[in-house]
C-alpha cells in the first residue's frame, strides 16, 4: 500500500509530505495505481518548481516507493500561496485516486486542509 502523510503547519500550510510503499495493484510496469500516484505527486513537485520559481527539499529512495518533500521555511508571501494551491492539487489528485483504490493508496493529511 502506498501511504502518504501530508504535515502542516498550525495556519493549515502544507510543510511537507512522505509517500512510500507501494500499491500492488498490478504487475510491475504496469500498477495504474502507482503509475497514477507517482504522475501526480512528481508532477506536482515539477509544477512547483517551475512556476513558483523554488528548489524544494527532495528525497527519493533510488528503487523507488520513497519520496520525502520538505518546503523551505521561509517563502515570499506571492510564491508561498503558488506553492500552497499546487500542493493543494495534488493532495486533491491523490485523495481522488484514493476514492476509488483505496486499498492500495491511503491518505494521511494531518492538520487537515486550509480554511478558505
Amino acid at each position: 500500500m502506498i501511504k502518504v502523510n501530508v504535515h502542516r503547519d498550525h495556519r493549515g500550510n502544507i510543510e511537507s509530505f512522505t509517500m512510500e510503499g507501494h500499491a500492488d495493484s498490478g504487475p510491475h510496469g504496469f500498477d495504474l495505481v502507482c503509475a497514477g500516484a507517482s504522475a501526480v505527486s512528481f508532477g506536482s513537485l515539477n509544477a512547483v518548481q517551475a512556476i513558483a520559481g523554488i528548489e524544494l527539499d527532495v528525497w527519493q529512495a533510488p528503487e523507488g516507493g520513497y519520496l520525502r518533500c520538505q518546503l523551505p521555511m521561509t517563502l515570499h508571501l506571492e510564491t508561498q500561496r503558488k506553492v500552497q494551491i499546487l500542493l493543494e492539487g495534488m493532495i486533491v489528485s491523490l485523495q481522488t485516486i484514493e476514492a476509488s483504490y483505496g486499498e492500495h493508496i491511503q491518505i494521511n493529511d494531518q492538520g487537515g486542509g486550509k480554511d478558505a
